[in-house]
């Protein structure tokens, strides 16, 4: 029997990862933002220059982390609704965990209804339990969570994290860390509903005061309350120094 890691993919398959994710580090096309109520383009699409349009450099396509339950507070739900509308409308593409439940349902369906590009990436296991979203722009079907994380990093230019739980909060600080060590140079955010991620943000900044956290690295990751602001965030993000660097 060959070794593997906790997660069932052999050693060796984070190697090939890595080295996948450092190649898609390509220049990604512009995506434009709606400015004043004028249109928007389709996720990747450029267009020649035109001064009225706001362009957005960098992000295409962003991965977004949530919950597959709705919480407690109506709020979740609608925020998680009004984000997946607020991409589309600004001709920017969503990558996800391809459920059709929870938070992560809400983001897809809102998405969709507004004309937007849903990628779902999902285990075999999971489609099996059927909780698969039926209608996404594509629905990548994969064979273990670590390949399901990977496949979602490739295909996006950023990544956000809406209210979730465990899995939520792995996946944001797995593609965090990955920044960290120079994997990709992608922006990563929080997106801040009725302050669920403010002890979240304490511990970060604990983390740093104790000395195990760079404070180049605690600025890596931003925070918004305000789906304008957050977009703005990520197009303007700058990759630190890689850590141990030589």
């Amino acid at each position: 029997m060959r070794d593997q890691d906790r997660l069932g993919a052999p050693l060796g398959e984070h190697a090939r990862e890595r080295q996948r994710l450092q190649h898609d580090q390509r220049p990604a096309r512009l995506a434009d933002q709606r400015v004043d109520g004028l249109r928007t383009t389709s996720p990747g699409e450029v267009r020649e220059h035109d001064p009225k349009i706001c362009y957005l450099r960098l992000v295409r396509r962003i991965a977004v982390f949530c919950g597959s339950s709705n919480g407690h507070d109506p709020r979740f739900l609608a925020a998680a609704r009004d984000f997946g509308a607020a991409l589309a409308a600004r001709g920017l593409g969503i990558v996800y965990g391809g459920g059709r439940v929870g938070l992560m349902g809400a983001l897809a369906d809102a998405a969709l209804d507004a004309g937007g590009e849903v990628i779902g990436v999902i285990p075999r296991a999971l489609v099996e339990r059927e909780v698969a979203h039926v209608r996404l722009s594509e629905l990548v079907v994969v064979e273990t969570m670590h390949q399901r994380k990977a496949e979602m990093a490739a295909r996006a230019d950023a990544f956000v994290a809406l209210p979730g739980g465990a899995g939520t909060l792995e996946e944001l600080f797995e593609v965090w860390t990955w920044g960290m060590l120079g994997f990709h140079g992608k922006p990563c955010a929080l997106f801040d509903v009725a302050g669920y991620y403010q002890p979240l943000l304490a511990f970060v900044e604990r983390a740093e005061a104790e000395g195990f956290l760079r404070a180049d690295h605690r600025a890596m990751l931003s925070l918004a309350t305000d789906v304008d602001d957050l977009i703005a965030k990520l197009g303007a993000y700058q990759p630190p120094s890689i850590k141990y660097e030589k």
